[in-house]
């Protein structure tokens, strides 16, 4: 089979702070690459003119929101120069109450690089040592202890970005080698120094959008993938129910032409151009759920360029409070760490995903039901004479799959619209970004689950219509005969009733990892 081209540790590194970043380049981070600044002298000129003006400021007693004065709603507060140096720390530790289930390593490297690159921007008033010291994070594959829960996505992602700003210091935990470790320890045995944050530091580590657009970054790959699998599954089921390759037909797309929907009509025209089909079914039209497949996920596919946009926007922003702008020496007081861009792109892709396990869903039920699946065995099972009777095939997986799917549809509920006042209503409207980005990312998990139970039991039908006489694999077309035989070699055929779980849990790792090549 295909397997997933692994990051070389040989490639040169992503670069930071010369050019616009992708999602793609995220991604890349997470999953291990290397990372380095830009080396050229206008780069390091622009970040030191902005950490220069800033010190020059405090020379001369300007007010500076979160530098001179108190956080948030305390902004009125003025604090006296002899502890100036103190308020970052008070920041970063205070705000040390995150709760729930950690991000992952890679999540928290994702996180390291959508920081980094805002930072680069040239607009936070950070050091230069302040950037290195999240290269050598990434490039040791030292990666920050980050509670998933606590943040309402304005200011920013406060809560779990202190986690990050505190590995920095030398406090609290890290991810390193598959362990969690107090990063004091780490630092010990790599002979690391912890940085001490300059004034405005913490609140440029803190106070920004990093972690809910890392997150998307991620959910966005993955969305784009599991299109491709869905679009693969429909034809796989289409031609096992002996369904009608005409509902895909290129002069139907071209009277409702979204780009998108077209996209997968076209996919399912290559899929099913077998040799020799099947014969039709006696049904004139499919079930909506065949017939409709290009409209439905061809919602999620022409959502992806706008969802792409509105991350990558994100992700090269300079996305903190104040902005220090050291060419014009202007500190911009505003609320660039509002994330509602990512909120709306996160409740909107979670929707569409949603809607993608639905669909698989009534695939599958049409599928193992033999009053409509034209004669395939009563949920699919393998087993033949007296051994039918006490074999049950695919049910419990079709139950399973309904409960999943429920779930996904249950987490759609928007969270851009749930925001809350907070802190003594100075945070009075907020995004709640980070909670749409998990909930995209919970949706992912249950529907890439639907999928790959849905992918088994199309590959065990069309192996069902191989003994049946009615098909052979080699007539299939070139993209379902490399995909079935592919799946063959992972996956037994069921014959007798056996735990599928195994089976299921090594197919989502599968298509987590991108493990098959998909369309073109």
């Amino acid at each position: 089979m295909t397997e997933p081209k692994p990051f070389s540790l040989t490639e040169a590194p992503l670069i930071f702070g010369e050019r616009s970043l992708t999602i793609e380049c995220v991604v890349k981070i997470a999953k291990g690459a290397k990372a380095a600044l830009n080396p050229s002298e206008t780069f390091h000129t622009k970040i030191e003119k902005g950490a220069q003006f800033l010190a020059r400021l405090l020379k001369e007693d300007g007010v500076i929101y979160g530098v001179t004065t108190g956080y948030g709603d305390s902004c009125t507060v003025p604090i006296p120069s002899h502890l100036l140096h103190e308020l970052p720390l008070q920041l970063t530790r205070f705000h040390g109450c995150g709760l729930g289930e950690n991000l992952s390593h890679e999540q928290s490297r994702a996180v390291l690089a959508t920081r980094l690159n805002s930072l680069t921007q040239g607009y936070s008033g950070v050091s230069l040592t302040l950037l290195k010291q999240l290269l050598v994070f990434i490039n040791l594959g030292i990666s920050p202890r980050i509670p998933q829960e606590g943040s309402v996505g304005a200011s920013g992602d406060l809560t779990p970005l202190s986690y990050l700003a505190a590995a920095l210091i030398g406090e609290r935990e890290v991810i390193y080698k598959g362990e969690i470790r107090p990063t004091k320890a780490v630092f010990e045995e790599l002979n690391l120094q912890a940085i001490r944050l300059k004034p405005k530091e913490g609140l440029a580590l803190m106070n920004g959008t990093s972690v809910m657009t890392a997150l998307a970054c991620l959910a966005f790959k993955r969305a784009d993938y599991l299109g491709k699998i869905a679009t693969r599954i429909t034809g796989m089921v289409s031609l096992a129910v002996h369904g009608n390759d005409f509902h895909y037909d290129e002069a139907l797309f071209l009277v409702k032409p979204h780009p998108g929907q077209q996209e997968i009509a076209r996919r399912l025209r290559e899929d099913l151009q077998s040799k020799h089909p099947p014969k039709n079914s006696a049904r004139l039209q499919d079930r909506y759920s065949l017939r409709c497949a290009p409209h439905i996920i061809g919602v999620l596919q022409d959502t992806l360029p706008w969802a792409r946009q509105m991350i990558e926007n994100e992700l090269n922003s300079a996305n903190d409070n104040p902005i220090i702008d050291g060419e014009n020496e202007r500190v911009l007081h505003g609320g660039h760490f509002y994330g509602g861009h990512i909120a709306m792109s996160m409740d909107s892709l979670k929707t569409a995903i949603a809607n993608i396990a639905d669909l698989l869903d009534r695939q599958m039920a049409q599928l193992m039901d033999y009053k409509f699946n034209n004669g395939l065995p009563l949920n699919l099972t393998g087993a033949t004479g007296a051994r039918q009777s006490i074999n049950h095939g695919f049910k419990a997986v079709q139950i399973a799959i309904s409960a999943w799917t429920a779930e996904a549809l249950k987490h759609t509920m928007p969270a851009s619209v749930f925001s809350r006042s907070t802190e003594c209503h100075n945070q009075d409207k907020v995004s709640m970004g980070t909670i749409a980005a998990r909930d995209c990312l919970r949706i992912l998990q249950l529907t890439e689950q639907v999928a790959a139970a849905s992918l088994i039991a199309a590959t065990q039908a069309l192996e069902l219509r191989v003994l049946q006489g009615e098909l052979k694999m080699d007539h299939l077309s070139p993209s379902l005969y490399e995909m079935t035989q592919q799946i063959r070699t992972q996956f037994d055929f069921l014959v007798e009733d056996r735990p599928l779980e195994k089976d299921l849990r090594q197919c989502i790792a599968l298509i987590q990892n991108e493990a098959w090549s998909l369309y073109t």
